[in-house]
């Protein structure tokens, strides 16, 4: 795909405010994202063991009514397969027609169903309950899962959410482009073409960005984390920096061939904005 090429699908995630200022604020981001760039969907998160089920529904059934193309996330620990297929047919009715497919994080008192325990497994029950109904997206890991065993065990478990019946891959953030580089390669070796969309993680706040990394696995390349402890306390240098790294990592991945972006918005607009408004299209 050449930088230019206006066909790439950009896309957003949300995830659900626990309160009613909170739901305002993504509404705004929304309007502001749309204004923008019209993304083709906004995905909404669902938290660990389902703690945020209800809040998640909430927030598809707020944008599926005003006519906004919603995507969310469905897991699978922490939830049977009856209230799995409840979701399912409440999506349905609200016009859902696209799933963003997760094992999901085991919540903290360990407690799970064993009904579904891996994402391939919810991928096949998906599929045997709805057919076609649902463009179901699942994760992929260019820097590979934190809980996996070895790089080999998990493309393993990325082929068989494929195999499963996925129609496309998010992948977690990066900002190393050698690493999608590398996945891309190992899914054209094992004749997988399904389109595998970067996530893009916008660097605005120092210390949030290294927690979350070191918890989910992204590794922040050490010249970039450098110079963002350089601009520890210039918040606007730092903004600036961020904006320039993943402004130009967009630009080489689109001209690298990816189908398209997916940001992480943190529920806010401008970071995001500020990114599309630098990209080559």
């Amino acid at each position: 795909m050449d930088a230019n090429n206006r066909s790439a699908t950009l896309s957003c995630e949300f995830f659900p405010p626990r309160t009613e200022a909170g739901v305002e604020k993504l509404l705004t981001a929304q309007q502001t994202l749309h204004a923008t760039f019209q993304p083709a969907y906004y995905s909404v998160t669902f938290g660990a063991g389902g703690t945020t089920r209800d809040s998640t529904l909430e927030i598809v059934k707020l944008l599926a009514e005003k006519n906004i193309s919603v995507a969310p996330h469905i897991s699978c620990i922490g939830s049977s397969k009856q209230q799995i297929k409840d979701l399912l047919e409440q999506y349905i009715t609200l016009g859902v027609t696209r799933l963003v497919t997760l094992r999901g994080d085991i919540p903290d008192n360990g407690e799970s169903t064993k009904e579904l325990s891996h994402a391939n497994e919810l991928v096949s029950f998906i599929r045997e309950t709805t057919g076609n109904h649902f463009t179901i997206e699942v994760a992929a890991y260019p820097e590979y899962h934190p809980e996996s065993q070895s790089p080999q065990s998990d493309f393993e478990h990325f082929k068989n959410k494929v195999a499963a019946g996925a129609d496309g891959a998010i992948t977690q953030y990066f900002y190393n482009i050698d690493a999608y580089l590398h996945f891309i390669d190992n899914c054209q070796k094992e004749n997988i073409t399904i389109p595998v969309t970067p996530g893009i993680m916008p660097i605005t706040n120092f210390a949030s960005l290294t927690k979350f990394s070191d918890v989910c696995g992204a590794e922040i390349p050490r010249w970039i984390r450098k110079q963002l402890e350089a601009y520890a306390d210039d918040k606007e240098s730092l903004q600036a920096f961020g904006l320039d790294v993943v402004s130009t990592l967009c630009n080489q991945l689109l001209a690298q061939g990816a189908p398209g972006l997916h940001f992480y918005t943190l529920n806010q607009a401008s970071s995001t904005n500020a990114i599309w408004k630098n990209l080559s299209l």
